[in-house]
């Protein structure tokens, strides 16, 4: 279990937690209650699932009245830097249960315990207040604060806001409509509506000006946002009772209060249940729950399929993060069908031989700017086949698209992405474009373009001929297989030849337009942990021994070797700084699981191994509750930054567990019977 007692301030704003609906919609906040990002909600509807994400309830303004004296549950921060009130204070614990966020408010002999959380495909959250210890008389007094807009934008009040009272529903209690016309932002209108179960709540439309967000000024953006107070609600709690707020974009009535909470806890065992992970540590338990996060529904022409967010709260799908998250986010953890269904959504957006990049939070036509996302099918595959034990129906549906999909990239497709007829490798990009996932872009100047044969891409390259020749045997097509075979070993021989440098690791990029580029990245370390290696001995293991000691930090591996020029150890600043900084030296948490799966392959030694991942267990009580963030500065202390939930970054950790597993048991039991000796 994740949890934490009182805390200052300064580490109350730095922690977040998350809850997630499953069709993208979410709910997040600082541990104290204030909004430091434009993300922070009560409820965030994804109106066009995954996607169209829209903030309608940003924060509840929340005190407690205790035998007449006031007090707040709540911590605001104003534009002058005030915080006012500081309702953190009273914060006695907080704790997840499950994925549930549970905020224990202590004052006095009073004890009133807070849970947030949605109900599973529906936009709809759930947030209660149980008076649960206390001899005192005790009435909480909330206003939601709300706003009608698109996710990444602000709001600028003073428009019209319409508060209607609803019907008394037998399942949720009193309510008010919430209706918005469209603002001077451009953010569209619409309606939601708020229930209390006990109490009144009167309408209200008072806007609240002027709220500072602390995270996005230090990220050199916007800072500043104004918020109505929808409603007052007022309810007397008596010990033992429960004051329930719901707030849904949802049509229907939603569930009262305790089904929902038992649904989603029952939910939530049952995956715990599929996951199968009774053998390992705690946290990587709760991965198993922070997984859930990002697989979402995806509507495709009237059909539901299944996608992944790539992280939260900003992204949406992205192809690339989609495939190398797939087998740690469902394989991992039991989730086979959901695997295939993520496949299959996938297979209909293929074109011209590509996996989209990402699908645009507008819900517009995806964009296919990636080199790397539809490699990464291959494997995400190749993985499923593996979980199953062999060519299943998904298997058997998606060779064809395989096929397809080299035969495009023999014959060439978007970007300049073709095979070198000359060694069989394959070239890829064109003056402006970043098509692999070091892919940060300002204006029209690419950080890293990484033009020519990138060092991870031909290695995939050669990994997805040999998946699919394999995947082509277990069909029946043998003479694919011979095909594919003998391309991947072409391709192969010239690899070896080609990206070993004299510096004793592999160059990053060959043939580019400056030539052969030996700048020490990360990127080299799939050459040995892919499923099918290019490299074996000595040269597997010089490539692990470098990335080791130049690139490793606790909670990932370097972009770039901190003695090369353009190091940049700290990830902050405006958007400009922060995208020259984000692969020139940021630790990615991703890359440890790669790097540990080819530490094991070259030392055999799979606690060595494991223990490269295990720092992250302290990092689940920091910054994202209970998950992985994005990146870490390549400097120490190597501060948590980026999106505080990423899909890859969890994903790489329960795929690795999974593959170090047996190996581990292993050892650790022969440990411990030396040790009962």
């Amino acid at each position: 279990m994740i949890r934490l007692g009182r805390e200052s301030l300064e580490a109350l704003l730095r922690r977040e937690w998350l809850v997630t609906n499953g069709i993208g919609g979410y709910a997040m906040g600082t541990l104290a209650g204030a909004r430091t990002r434009r993300y922070h909600s009560l409820l965030t509807a994804a109106l066009q699932p995954p996607t169209r994400r829209t903030v309608l309830v940003a924060n509840l303004d929340a005190w407690v009245d205790i035998d007449g004296r006031r007090s707040p549950l709540v911590t605001h921060e104003w534009a002058a830097g005030v915080i006012l009130p500081d309702g953190y204070r009273h914060l006695e614990s907080f704790r997840l249960e499950g994925a549930i966020p549970v905020f224990v408010w202590g004052l006095g002999d009073v004890r009133i315990v807070q849970r947030i959380w949605m109900a599973h495909g529906r936009n709809t959250t759930y947030v209660t207040y149980s008076y649960v210890r206390g001899t005192s008389r005790v009435r909480l007094v909330l206003k939601p604060l709300c706003t009608f807009r698109d996710h990444h934008k602000l709001t600028r009040g003073g428009y019209p806001v319409e508060v209607t009272p609803l019907p008394v529903s037998p399942a949720c209690g009193e309510g008010v409509r919430v209706t918005l016309s469209p603002d001077r932002n451009g953010n569209g209108g619409g309606s939601f509506r708020i229930f209390a179960n006990q109490g009144t709540i009167a309408p209200d439309s008072e806007w609240w000006w002027s709220f500072h967000l602390a995270e996005e000024k230090r990220r050199g953006l916007d800072d500043q946002e104004d918020l109505f107070a929808a409603a007052t609600i007022v309810a007397d709690l008596d010990l033992g009772s429960t004051l329930a707020l719901v707030f849904t974009a949802e049509a229907d009535d939603p569930l009262p209060w305790h089904d929902a909470l038992l649904a989603e806890q029952q939910r939530q065992q049952a995956l715990l249940a599929q996951a199968d992970l009774d053998e390992a540590p705690p946290w990587v338990r709760q991965l198993a729950l922070a997984a859930d996060q990002f697989v979402v529904t995806r509507d495709i022409g009237g059909q539901p399929g299944k996608s992944i967010l790539a992280g939260y709260p900003w992204f949406s799908d992205w192809g690339r993060d989609t495939m190398v998250a797939l087998p740690g986010l469902t394989l991992a953890v039991g989730r086979t069908a959901e695997s295939g269904e993520i496949l299959r959504t996938y297979a209909r957006f293929v074109d011209q031989g590509m996996l989209p990049n990402r699908f645009p939070d507008a819900g517009s036509a995806p964009e296919y700017n990636t080199v790397d996302a539809t490699l990464w099918y291959f494997q995400a595959l190749y993985a499923h086949c593996q979980a199953v034990g062999g060519a299943d129906e998904v298997c058997r549906e998606l060779y064809p698209v395989l096929t397809d999909i080299l035969r495009w990239h023999v014959e060439g497709t978007r970007y300049n992405i073709r095979m070198d007829p000359a060694d069989g490798l394959l070239f890829a990009g064109e003056p402006g474009l970043q098509l692999t996932w070091m892919d940060a872009k300002i204006e029209d100047w690419v950080v890293t373009p990484r033009v020519g044969k990138p060092v991870e891409i031909n290695a995939l390259w050669v990994n997805a001929l040999r998946i699919t020749a394999t995947l082509a045997a277990e069909l029946g097509c043998g003479e694919d297989a011979a095909h594919y075979h003998a391309m991947a070993d072409r391709a192969l021989t010239s690899f070896n030849r080609r990206f070993w440098y004299s510096g004793g690791y592999l160059y990053d990029v060959v043939d580019g337009p400056d030539g052969d580029d030996p700048t020490l990245r990360p990127n080299q370390i799939f050459a040995v942990s892919l499923p099918f290696p290019l490299l074996e001995g000595e040269r597997a293991q010089a490539v692990v021994d470098i990335c080791a000691r130049e690139l490793i930090v606790s909670y990932g591996l370097r972009s770039l070797a901190p003695d090369e020029s353009d190091y940049t150890g700290y990830y902050s600043g405006d958007v400009l700084q922060r995208d020259r900084a984000y692969h020139q030296g940021t630790a990615w948490a991703w890359l440890l699981g790669p790097f540990a799966i080819a530490h094991y392959r070259v030392y055999g030694r799979a606690s060595t191994a494991w223990s490269y991942l295990e720092p992250l267990a302290d990092h689940l009580a920091d910054y994202g509750m209970g998950t992985i963030s994005e990146i870490f500065d390549g400097d120490p202390p190597h501060q948590a930054r980026g999106a505080i939930a990423q899909a890859w970054s969890v994903a790489e950790v329960l795929r690795a567990y999974r593959v170090l597993e047996g190996a581990l048991l292993k050892e650790q039991a022969v440990a411990a019977k030396e040790h009962s000796l």
